[in-house]
């Protein structure tokens, strides 16, 4: 089977419009829209018009295809698309997350020119409870295939036992006998074959197996070829790890070692690109959560790409994919709850296919919460599902994101969201631990998110009652590992309760971290916790801000509010102080790490948020704020520390739950951290410099050449000559590409009415960053920054 990348030479344009642009994919169609106060998407989708586009592709069909069969594979479309070849409609694609593959070929014109166009509608909103995006927004590939062939995704292969290591190769092919050959770096470990009449299926022992795990992510490949009269007709290839999970009250075992999950929710955007995804954006996000410390993603809440799936495998991170935020009660007023009942079982097919092979991916969750369990019909259709993933993929777990407490009021007629979408004051208020909120019984999610943070924590205790247990416990027994969104008060209680339950904090606050994770290392039944959110994501506005803005205050934060403000992890890719302090709780980052309040606003308390627990900068750098106040939060696993400012000591103090804090005026110089352990012995040091007073633009390309149409990331700081940033000293900049194109170029500000399209944007704290797509072979990528009154700087990378 020939893949073939069908990204290039697209033309995109709006309906109604004559202009036509030349589009490569993925492409984010909604980065394009304005932001208004008025457009019907909200704060939930960051102010963005929807709108209806056209794509349009033509390419020739070689003669020699028709012997064949031509498959064309969308992997996401947001949304509802209309898919013609030659003026002819060949499918539909309604769910704008699910990949769907169309045949082509009895439409083809083959030795001819040949057309194919997508319609993509997204003009009913709101349609999404954070940012969609608009288009083709991930990959499309062409698919060849001979007569005699092997399906597309036709290769499974599952590990039945470690020790040995022995594995079990499905093959769906049309005919044709078949060599399967199982190949570590360049060394083939084990052959078989399988003869012509021979069912698909072959066992194979792999000797001195090296097994998948988050610490060991060791990869083989699984080659087919295909044979017809003794003649190669086909071939197909696909990556796979040895690795067995299992899970009970006892724990969550990968390859009988106990595991806890170091979780981190991800919306699929990426930052200045928009939902638009390419390869090399998502596994960029997989990486930097790997290296701050997680080693699980649940990929919130639609199912992930191949692209992350792929990093994930590579890097060692569990996965937990999640098919809808949505079943058949409606969040939005025009989501996918219309859909859902005629598409469900395409869509969990199409997921476990995308899956199976992919050692990663542990768990399978069926919704985030969803009310309708509450019901008889629910629960029907909650065993369907479960019982529909066992059947497809049986060596999985699977899970549901469920908020208890949605649960039980829904089981009392108080159903979260109504009819027609949006979220029902009555039943919000008694999550806030049963008081009624003032205003009209209608609001968005954000609104509620707004209600959530008011209560904090306390939410966590919003089901401890035996009621909600009581409605709750069928759902939750129902599945194979229970998900409990923002419930931790159960997690002790349950353990006594229901002694055979196996528990996930599915969906947990930030703040919660230090008091969930010893949970987790204290309760074997509790394999894990995922905080929201482990990278920041476009709509939602404002949902985790700490921000001195005056309508920061607002239930349902205004235009030009763009990101949810809750990430670990900016939209730009740098871990903030929560996600230190999560190393430190988690144990894997060790020794003293700093940070700072914003030292520009002297005398203002900030908003607060209870999806953030500080609003503290990995600074020191702050110019013309000398005297100011600031906190300084000293994360740490140490017992004791000491904060020096310019060698002076402030004192020591105890280290409580990884953490200090210290209070005094900022000045330019030198802050430093030391730790001591129980006996007094400086066991951790940690410093941070002011920047001097010559600053400049720095241009950091994370690559120094690029294949061509590779996407690359440029950070771009306004830093001293020894390249310390200044936080204080923000400049609006402009930025230009040569030899390649700019995709995006932003900053990690959640509060500002700049594109990403644009090319011109104020950096925030010191930061911002260009994404950029080389061009040919033999180019160089010239990114030029301007601005500020900094000296223009320009940074080359070689197209190889």
């Amino acid at each position: 089977m020939k893949t073939i990348d069908w990204n290039r030479d697209w033309t995109f344009w709006r309906e109604g419009e004559a202009e036509r642009t030349a589009v490569t994919l993925p492409h984010d169609a909604m980065q394009e829209e304005p932001r208004r106060q008025e457009n019907p998407s909200g704060s939930a989708g960051a102010y963005f018009a929807g709108g209806v586009y056209e794509y349009r592709k033509v390419f020739q069909a070689p003669a020699e295809w028709a012997a064949g069969r031509v498959l064309l594979r969308f992997e996401g479309v947001y949304r509802n698309a209309r898919i013609c070849l030659n003026q002819k409609p060949i499918g539909t694609i309604v769910n704008g997350y699910t990949e769907r593959t169309f045949v082509l070929t009895p439409h083809l014109r083959f030795g001819e020119e040949n057309e194919i166009t997508v319609t993509v509608d997204n003009s009913e909103m709101p349609n999404s409870r954070w940012y969609s995006g608009s288009g083709i927004y991930r990959p499309v590939t062409l698919l060849v295939q001979p007569a005699c062939h092997i399906e597309a995704d036709g290769i499974q292969v599952r590990t039945l036992s470690i020790d040995p290591a022995m594995i079990e190769v499905s093959l769906q092919r049309s005919g044709g006998a078949a060599a399967v050959e199982i190949v570590y770096g360049e060394t083939t470990v084990a052959k078989a074959e399988l003869s012509e009449k021979a069912e698909g299926r072959v066992r194979l022992e792999i000797p001195d197996a090296h097994l998948w795990s988050d610490e060991t992510p060791d990869l083989y490949t699984c080659r087919v070829t295909l044979y017809e009269n003794g003649n190669r007709v086909d071939e197909q290839s696909t990556a796979f790890g040895i690795r067995r999970i299992s899970w009970g009250p006892k724990g969550l075992f990968v390859n009988g070692k106990e595991t806890l999950l170091r979780g981190g929710c991800v919306h699929h955007d990426n930052g200045v690109l928009g939902a638009c995804a390419p390869a090399e954006a998502e596994a960029r996000k997989v990486r930097i959560m790997k290296e701050a410390g997680f080693n699980a993603i649940r990929s919130s809440h639609n199912p992930c790409s191949r692209a992350m799936l792929d990093a994930c495998d590579r890097y060692g991170v569990y996965m937990m994919d999640e098919t809808w935020d949505m079943w058949y009660q409606c969040k939005t007023k025009y989501d996918y709850s219309r859909s859902i009942r005629e598409c469900w079982k395409d869509d969990v097919e199409a997921m476990v296919k995308k899956d199976r092979n992919h050692p990663c991916v542990i768990l399978y969750s069926i919704g985030n919460e969803i009310s309708e369990p509450a019901k008889p019909e629910g629960m029907a259709f909650a065993r369907e599902l479960i019982d529909r993933f066992h059947m497809l993929d049986g060596d999985r777990a699977v899970t549901a994101g469920l908020n208890l407490m949605i649960v039980a009021n829904a089981a009392e007629g108080r159903e979260m969201y109504h009819a027609d979408g949006g979220i029902n004051a009555d039943a919000a208020s008694d999550i806030a631990e049963g008081g009624k909120m003032p205003g009209p019984g209608r609001m968005n999610s954000t609104v509620f998110n707004q209600i959530a943070q008011k209560i904090g924590s306390g939410m966590n205790h919003s089901a401890d009652g035996d009621d909600a247990d009581r409605v709750t416990s069928p759902i939750l027994d129902a599945l194979d590992i229970a998900g409990y969104n923002y419930a931790s008060g159960r997690y002790p209680l349950d353990g006594q309760k229901h002694p055979d339950r196996v528990i996930l904090g599915s969906e947990t606050l930030p703040p919660d971290l230090p008091d969930n994770w010893e949970m987790v290392k204290k309760y074997p039944y509790l394999i894990g916790d995922f905080v929201w959110t482990a990278f920041d994501y476009l709509g939602e506005a404002g949902i985790g801000a700490w921000s001195y803005s005056p309508d920061a205050m607002a239930f349902d934060k205004p235009y030009p509010w763009l990101l949810s403000g809750a990430g670990m992890i900016d939209i730009l890719g740098n871990p903030d102080a929560e996600a230190v302090y999560a190393g430190m709780v988690w144990g894997t980052d060790h020794g003293v790490r700093i940070a700072v309040s914003p030292a520009n606003h002297p005398g203002e308390e900030p908003y607060h948020s209870a999806w953030r627990g500080t609003n503290s900068v990995l600074s020191w750098a702050w110019r013309g704020c000398g005297g100011n106040p600031v906190r300084v939060e000293v994360y740490t696993d140490a017992a004791e520390v000491e904060l020096l400012v310019n060698g002076r000591s402030l004192g020591r103090k105890a280290a409580e739950r990884h953490r200090a804090e210290f209070v005094t005026a900022y000045e330019p110089g030198t802050v430093t951290a030391v730790g001591y352990d129980a006996g007094g012995k400086v066991c951790g040091r940690d410093s941070l410099r002011s920047a001097d007073q010559a600053l400049r633009l720095c241009l950091l390309p994370e690559k120094a050449e690029a294949a061509p149409g590779e996407v690359i990331y440029i950070p771009v700081a306004v830093a001293d000559a020894r390249g310390t940033v200044e936080s204080n000293a923000d400049a609006l900049l402009h930025a230009s590409v040569k030899g390649g194109v700019l995709l995006g170029f932003g900053s990690a500000n959640p509060r500002t009415a700049e594109s990403f399209r644009s090319g011109t944007y104020t950096t925030f704290y010191g930061r911002a960053l260009a994404v950029v797509r080389a061009g040919a072979a033999g180019d160089t990528v010239r990114l030029s920054v301007q601005g500020g009154g900094f000296a223009q700087q320009t940074v080359e990378i070689q197209v190889r």
